[in-house]
C-alpha cells in the first residue's frame, strides 16, 4: 500500500522537507552552539599550519568535533597518518549507536540502503538530537530528506564557524580559542539534563560525570582493556546496524 498523501505544504514534495529540516537545523539553539565550536577548531587548524580548505574538507569528511581535534593536534604535531585514523575512527565510534537508533525511524518499506548512506554520514549528536525531536511531526515518507536537511543545516553552520574561526584566529586570545570547544559537550550535558526523565537516566548522568574525570585523574593505565572494549562494542554496532539494515 503507498503511503498517505502528506497534506502539510511544508512536506507536500522531497524538496520541501529538506527546507524545512534545513531551517529547523538553523532555528536550533545547536546550530549556534556549533558555530561556536567550529570557530574554536578552525583556529586550532590555523595555528598549526592548515589552510583553509584543508579545515574546511576536515569538517566536512569527518564531522565531528572532537575527532577532528584529535585529527589537527595529531597531525599537527607530526603524528603518523595511519595512527591519527586510528585515533579519529575509535573516537568517533560513539556515533554508531545514534545511526543505529535513528536509521530505523527514518527509513521506510521502499527505502533503499543507498539512500541511507546521506543521512548516515550527517548523523552527529546535534543532528541526532533535533531529529528525534523534530521527527515525530514530519510525515514517515518525508523522514529521509527532512533528516538531510537538518544534517546539511548543521554542517552549514560548521563552516560558517569554520570560515569565521580561520580568519579571525590571529586576533581571538588563546584561552578563548580553547574555551569555545568545550561549547558543544557543555551544551549536550544541558540537553541530556533536560532530557532526563526516568532513575536510570539520572543515574547514567551521575556515573558519566563522576567517573570519567576519576579514571582521567587515576591514569589506571587501563589502556589494553579499554581498547578491547571499544574493539568489541564497535563489532557488535556495526552487526547491529548490519541487521538493522537488513
Amino acid at each position: 500500500m503507498s503511503p498517505a498523501p502528506t497534506t502539510n505544504p511544508a512536506y507536500c514534495s522531497r524538496t520541501a522537507a529538506f527546507l524545512a529540516g534545513f531551517r529547523a537545523a538553523w532555528g536550533a539553539a545547536l546550530a549556534y552552539v556549533v558555530i561556536g565550536t567550529y570557530i574554536g577548531i578552525a583556529a586550532l587548524a590555523r595555528d598549526f599550519g592548515f589552510d583553509l580548505w584543508w579545515a574546511a574538507a576536515s569538517t566536512l569528511l569527518v564531522w565531528a568535533a572532537p575527532a577532528q581535534v584529535i585529527l589537527v593536534s595529531a597531525l599537527g604535531t607530526g603524528g603518523g597518518a595511519v595512527e591519527t585514523a586510528l585515533a579519529v575512527g575509535v573516537s568517533s565510534a560513539r556515533l554508531l549507536p545514534m545511526v543505529m537508533s535513528l536509521l530505523p525511524l527514518i527509513r521506510g518499506p521502499q527505502t533503499s540502503h543507498r539512500a541511507l548512506i546521506l543521512p548516515a554520514h550527517l548523523t552527529a549528536v546535534s543532528v541526532w538530537i533535533e531529529a528525534l525531536r523534530l521527527l515525530q511531526s514530519v510525515p514517515r515518507e518525508r523522514h529521509v530528506p527532512f533528516v538531510n536537511g537538518l544534517g546539511v543545516g548543521f554542517m552549514a553552520a560548521a563552516q560558517a564557524g569554520t570560515v569565521a574561526g580561520y580568519y579571525l584566529a590571529g586576533s581571538l586570545p588563546p584561552v578563548l580559542s580553547a574555551g569555545l570547544l568545550f561549547l558543544t559537550p557543555i551544551s549536550f550535558l544541558i540537553s541530556t539534563t533536560r532530557n532526563c526523565r526516568l532513575m536510570s537516566d539520572w543515574l547514567a548522568l551521575a556515573f558519566g560525570i563522576v567517573l570519567g574525570p576519576l579514571l582521567a585523574a587515576l591514569h589506571l593505565g587501563l589502556d589494553l582493556l579499554w581498547t578491547g572494549i571499544v574493539g568489541g562494542s564497535l563489532a557488535y554496532a556495526i552487526h547491529r546496524l548490519r541487521e538493522t539494515l537488513k
